[in-house]
């Protein structure tokens, strides 16, 4: 009785259940099970008690003798190889199998029955038989499989440690089967035409599994985003489904044309496709059809308490709840013809929220005209009466949504149930954020407006475009969501993660060049040619079947001034008097001979011998260097922040324009890059060797490229 009163989650079944305990036709946890299951499969009623008992194995007697042939049975089937393994041989599969056989009988005595019969056949233990059994050594895998498997990476399957699709196609088992199995989710409301209402659904998709990504079209998509994104496209392309991109586009006053654009372009950038791109007023005719349905079933009304009233959670009862289903169906019209100003007039829902808020507001007053349907629409519908109703006219599967939309969730079905629609199911997962940095649309638009950043793609920010511009790979950000995972608890991650994903990917797509910071003038004054030379580099050295390009080598070339020191340590293992270093690719080893300065004492330029490296001693170390080289800009990114928690009044009491680093962008203005990038376009990427990541931004123009460093090559200790 305890058991079935603590499983069973729809009371106005008890009765039925609890009677068929109470005459002991239901006996065994077996057959509870089977019982709990078949409610869960037919919610409604009237239940068919002949079809409930066969199922459940109400008066089904197993004698001891059908037990004794269906183990008999059994054993004759391994005989074999009991014989050859004795009692190391895997009792539970004779269990099984015999269970399997007779559903209804009780396992202890199919166990006694096992063990008897066993016996009969092997006799007593010997001490051979009580020796353990050797444990047999794992094999291991080669160390270039160890644990690939297949990852969306822009939009194709690659390879990549415990995939996200992996993980999605795991995370399907806990959600519901598309049509047939909604109302086996907790919370679902079964009505009397949810059955028929799920067929029609299931006619319409075939059991296709669909869901959907929802911005608010009124600021950039950020990291938080991407993983929304992932789960979204990422589940249902995991589960041979479609996702919509619908923009929520229901407060006019804060959209914009360019968030639109640059919202399709960054799901696109990240590599997937939608299935359809809608937006929440295509239906807005549908909803106001709704809403009117709604008064008239007597759950919504006009109300005329201010925004202020009826903020928080504990707000004063409406004294409008209760007017004539009349009344409100005519002011509901008068504020549709814009009789009212904004903020004298409401409709409300009649429903209480998970988190105590009473009756949320359908529709409000708003005097700006929409982006889409111009000046025909003053009234707008929220969030709370939109979102589950399109998802409904779109026959969503799976609403997935950030965990603090849970307080919605009885919302979401009480508003499907009301009107009669098919009511999809909403599921939550934990919200993506990371340290050093806020993704507020607010807290943006005031860097911006402080000058602290450029623009919403500033390359320190955590906006997707900003990530695009820095240089990050979108294969980079779909590998970091799927390595935070797909979990109900929020999290909370430091940027090197996002950073060393980066990494890996940029090592295999970033074809190397050599770049000089802070040049360092050297004149080779035994140069071994009447002319330039042309030195082959490989684009990626770790396999030159990749291909190689041309850079040029002449008497005059340029080093980094951090790879020269007239005094040096015994750590010190590049270029110094009496302290020789090759030249990357060159094939050649270069001896200080002079050292020239300027008036001040600073060294300006270095006069050097060249020698074949196959000749000359082995150095110490070799250093990159450019000659002939293109100038250019180059942009070092730090962290925008000081502290983890820029928001956080504890941590920065005076607030997160108070923590900005100063030190966040150095811009180099004169440094030098081989010419094997002169062809590049914005947002190409390489590896300057020896340096880092790099990519063209945008501002970019003829006579001067301009780079970002995406990271370095190797983690900043100081950042882990």
């Amino acid at each position: 009785l305890y058991n079935a009163a603590a499983r069973l989650r729809d009371p106005k079944h008890l009765g039925f259940l609890v009677g068929y305990i109470v005459r002991r036709e239901i006996l065994t946890d077996l057959q509870l099970s089977a019982a709990l299951e078949y409610l869960r499969n037919h919610p409604l009623e009237p239940l068919d008690p002949a079809d409930f008992e066969q199922a459940c194995g109400v008066g089904v007697c197993v004698t001891p003798e059908q037990i004794e042939e269906a183990v008999e049975a059994v054993i004759g089937k391994h005989r074999a190889e009991l014989l050859a393994e004795r009692y190391r041989f895997n009792m539970g599969l004779l269990m099984g199998e015999a269970r399997s056989r007779l559903r209804w009988a009780d396992g202890k005595t199919i166990k006694n029955e096992v063990d008897l019969q066993v016996l009969h056949l092997l006799g007593p233990k010997t001490e051979a038989d009580l020796e353990k059994k050797p444990k047999a050594a794992k094999a291991r895998p080669a160390p270039a499989e160890k644990q690939k498997v297949a990852v969306v990476e822009n939009g194709e399957v690659g390879m990549e440690t415990r995939s996200l699709l992996e993980q999605l196609r795991g995370e399907a088992l806990k959600f519901h089967k598309p049509g047939e199995q909604n109302y086996k989710t907790e919370g679902y409301v079964v009505t009397p035409n949810t059955m028929a209402l799920l067929k029609q659904h299931l006619a319409i998709t075939g059991g296709q599994v669909r869901t959907r990504f929802p911005p608010e079209p009124n600021g950039i998509l950020h990291i938080g985003h991407a993983k929304a994104i992932n789960f979204n496209f990422g589940y249902a392309k995991a589960n041979g489904g479609v996702c919509f991109l619908r923009y929520d586009d229901t407060n006019p006053e804060k959209e914009e044309e360019k968030y639109f654009t640059a919202i399709r372009e960054m799901v696109e950038w990240l590599g997937y496709q939608p299935y359809a791109v809608t937006h929440a007023s295509d239906y807005f005719d549908q909803l106001y059809t709704w809403a009117l349905e709604l008064i008239h079933r007597g759950q919504a009304y006009v109300c005329h308490q201010k925004v202020e009233e009826i903020k928080g959670h504990n707000p004063p009862p409406s004294p409008w709840r209760d007017r004539p289903v009349e009344e409100s169906l005519l002011l509901f019209e008068d504020m549709r013809k814009g009789k009212f100003g904004e903020g004298e007039a409401t409709l409300r829902m009649k429903l209480v929220m998970e988190d105590g808020k009473m009756d949320p507001v359908a529709y409000r007053v708003k005097f700006t005209p929409h982006h889409r349907t111009g000046d025909k629409w003053c009234i707008y519908p929220t969030y709370d009466y939109t979102h589950c109703l399109c998802d409904s006219i779109e026959h969503i599967t799976h609403s997935l949504c950030t965990k603090e939309f849970q307080a919605r969730r009885s919302s979401y079905f009480w508003l499907c149930n009301t009107l009669d629609v098919y009511c999809p199911v909403q599921w939550e997962y934990g919200r993506l954020n990371l340290l050093y940095t806020v993704v507020s649309k607010r807290k943006i638009i005031r860097l911006v407006e402080t000058g602290a950043v450029r623009d919403w793609d500033d390359p320190r920010l955590f906006t997707l475009t900003a990530l695009r511009r820095r240089g990050f790979p979108p294969e980079a950000i779909n590998n970091f969501c799927a390595r935070v995972g797909v979990t109900v608890a929020q999290a909370t991650m430091e940027p090197h993660l996002l950073e060393a994903c980066a990494r890996e990917v940029l090592n295999e797509q970033a074809p190397r060049a050599m770049a000089v910071l802070e040049p360092l003038k050297v004149t080779i004054t035994n140069f071994p040619a009447p002319k330039a030379l042309e030195v082959l580099v490989p684009n990626f050295p770790a396999d030159e079947s990749r291909g190689f390009h041309k850079v040029p080598f002449q008497p005059t070339i340029y080093i980094e001034e951090t790879d020269f020191r007239e005094e040096v340590d015994k750590s010190y293992k590049r270029l110094a008097p009496q302290q020789p270093v090759g030249l990357r690719h060159a094939g050649y080893v270069i001896a200080v001979q002079n050292v020239i300065k300027d008036a001040s004492g600073r060294v300006i330029e270095l006069e050097v011998t060249c020698t074949k490296s196959d000749v000359a001693e082995k150095p110490k170390a070799f250093i990159h260097w450019v000659s002939e080289p293109l100038a250019c800009e180059v942009r070092l990114y730090e962290r925008l922040f000081l502290h983890k928690n820029p928001e956080d009044p504890s941590e920065v009491p005076g607030g997160f324009l108070s923590d900005l680093n100063p030190d966040s962008l150095r811009v180099v203005h004169n440094a030098l890059v081989d010419s094997s990038v002169l062809s590049a376009r914005p947002f190409d990427k390489f590896q300057f060797e020896r340096l880092g990541y790099f990519s063209v931004d945008p501002d970019s123009e003829e006579g001067k490229m301009v780079f970002n460093r995406t990271v370095m090559l190797k983690e900043d200790p100081g950042k882990a």
